[in-house]
Order: C-alpha cells, then sequence, then structure tokens
C-alpha cells in the first residue's frame, strides 16, 4: 500500500490570527517569506510574532501573509521525534503569550506534483505581473503527488509550488492526537474524487 500525504492549510476554525514572524526588534526580514520556501536557514536569532486577531489560540497554526508555520511545544515535538531531518524548529515569542512556541521550516522540497491526477492546475506565465515565476504553478485543485518521489521525506514542500505544506500520514496522526490544531488535511495521495455537482 502506498504511502498517504496531506497537504496542511489553515482550518476553517474559530482562531488567532498571527502576524509573520519579525525580528525581535520588530524589524521584518528581507525575506519574509523564507519560513515557507522549502530551503535550510541560517539561524534568524530572536524572533517574535505579533497576534493580528485575537481569537483561540491553537497549537498549530499559519502566520496570514507569507503563511509560516507557527507551533506550540507539544507540536514541535512531533515534528523532532518523527521527522528530525526534514524540518528546522526556531523558537519564537508571541506578545502576550507565556507558552513558548515554535516556527517550523520545511527544509526539503520534493518534486512529486502528479499533474496527470490532480483536478486542475494554473500556472504563471511570461504575461503574469511576476515573470519570475513563470513555468511555476499558480494554483492546484485537487492536488495529487507520486508518493515514490518523496524520498523518504515526512515534512515538505513541492518544486514549482513551495504554497503547500506537506506531511506524511505518521505526522498528520501525531499532530491529531496534540489536538486543538487551527489547520485541516487535505489527501494528496490516491484517487481523487471529483466534486459532485
Amino acid at each position: 500500500m502506498e504511502s498517504q500525504f496531506y497537504w496542511v492549510e489553515m482550518g476553517d476554525v474559530p482562531q488567532w490570527l498571527l502576524e509573520t514572524p519579525t525580528r525581535a526588534s520588530g524589524e521584518s526580514f528581507d525575506e519574509p517569506w523564507m519560513f515557507a520556501d522549502g530551503r535550510a536557514l541560517p539561524d534568524p536569532g530572536s524572533i517574535k510574532a505579533q497576534i493580528s486577531h485575537p481569537g483561540r489560540g491553537r497549537a498549530f497554526v499559519f502566520s496570514v501573509i507569507e503563511k509560516a508555520p507557527i507551533v506550540s511545544e507539544e507540536v514541535a515535538n512531533v515534528f523532532r521525534s518523527l521527522s528530525p531531518d526534514d524540518v528546522q524548529l526556531f523558537p519564537v515569542s508571541i506578545e502576550g503569550i507565556a507558552e513558548p512556541y515554535f516556527v517550523v521550516n520545511a527544509t526539503k522540497v520534493v518534486d512529486a506534483i502528479d499533474e496527470a491526477r490532480c483536478r486542475e492546475v494554473h500556472h504563471h506565465d511570461e504575461s503574469d505581473p511576476f515573470p519570475e515565476y513563470a513555468g511555476e504553478y499558480r494554483w492546484i485543485y485537487g492536488l495529487r503527488i507520486d508518493p515514490s518521489k518523496t524520498g523518504g521525506a515526512h515534512v515538505f514542500r513541492l518544486k514549482k509550488f513551495k504554497t503547500a505544506f506537506i506531511v506524511s500520514e505518521e505526522i498528520r496522526s501525531a499532530l491529531e492526537q496534540v489536538g486543538n490544531l487551527g489547520v485541516s488535511f487535505e489527501r494528496v495521495t490516491g484517487p481523487n474524487e471529483l466534486a459532485r455537482a
């Protein structure tokens, strides 16, 4: 039986919204999207995230703009124990919150998109406002990946579609055991059931 993988996205549940992490001084990073870029990063030093909209604190959320994964210590321990070679965990202080939180930086990018099995794909092209993205995916509906091309990784981003934060079945199950998540899991392996009218 093939391995199962899931796209982790912001969940449709009541939750707080967090700003993109910055330096502890409040200064933005030169590349504020770096925590969603799928590469190992040098230690960013002390970082913080402000609450942009109060709500229920969750153990796993994404920052509102650059979609940096921000997690509680219990969730960080899931990544530490099950995928230590796939992620970096950077402590982040959240304004007004005493408990420790971490930014989860997936350090691997895999070329595993199975375009033929995706429901609908949209590419960037040269006429886009950002020509540097030409050839990459603007968006994918019904995303499907080939698990045989994941190289044993449990957490990764996808080549040409780094928006997607992908985790294995093992990680998903462990995260659900923690609970209080502000995220949902969309399966990206196996048959692609078309939406019924």
